[in-house]
């Protein structure tokens, strides 16, 4: 039996709901409190992001930028291949993601190429839409690669966020 940790490649999104001020909205404050759940068991998975995730988490505010830039230290950074950007580039010129999306492209991209598991976000506009994330999977096994599990946290919990 392997004993190896699912891998989780941890998209931008996740990192912003968890550093960002407790929000007024409903759906703002749930978002917070199951990714802080999910937070608190991120060690039974091996986490992973990308220099798109740093990049885009220096965005903005600086003490804003710094806490999140701090949130993922512990996180291994995996490389932005070639394959990972022509990927990226196809998804865009096919129209499989829309054009101003094409950060969450490479998102995509680059964890399909490192393999891994699951791809935690809130994104589900680009991201964890089920109509694109059918689009993308049918383009990957096409050029024999497979789309990592795209969930929330919320998904990723499960039972143990009742």
């Amino acid at each position: 039996m392997d004993n190896k940790l699912p891998s989780v490649y941890v998209e931008t999104s996740i990192v912003s709901y968890l550093t960002a001020r407790d929000s007024s909205s409903l759906l703002g404050a749930a978002h917070q409190l199951i990714t802080r759940r999910w937070w608190d068991r991120r060690s039974l998975y091996c986490c992973f992001i990308s220099d798109v995730v740093i990049r885009e988490c220096r965005a903005g505010d600086p003490s804003a930028a710094q806490l999140r830039l701090d949130s993922v230290r512990e996180f291994s950074s995996l490389a932005i291949s070639d394959k990972a950007i022509e990927i990226a580039e196809t998804l865009l010129a096919k129209a499989i993601v829309p054009k101003k999306a094409a950060e969450d492209a490479l998102h995509v991209a680059i964890a399909t190429t490192h393999g891994m598991d699951f791809l935690l976000t809130w994104n589900c506009r680009h991201i964890a839409n089920p109509v694109i994330q059918s689009r993308i999977a049918e383009y990957l096994e096409s050029i024999g690669l497979l789309l990592p599990f795209i969930c929330t946290q919320e998904e990723l919990l499960g039972e143990e966020n009742e």
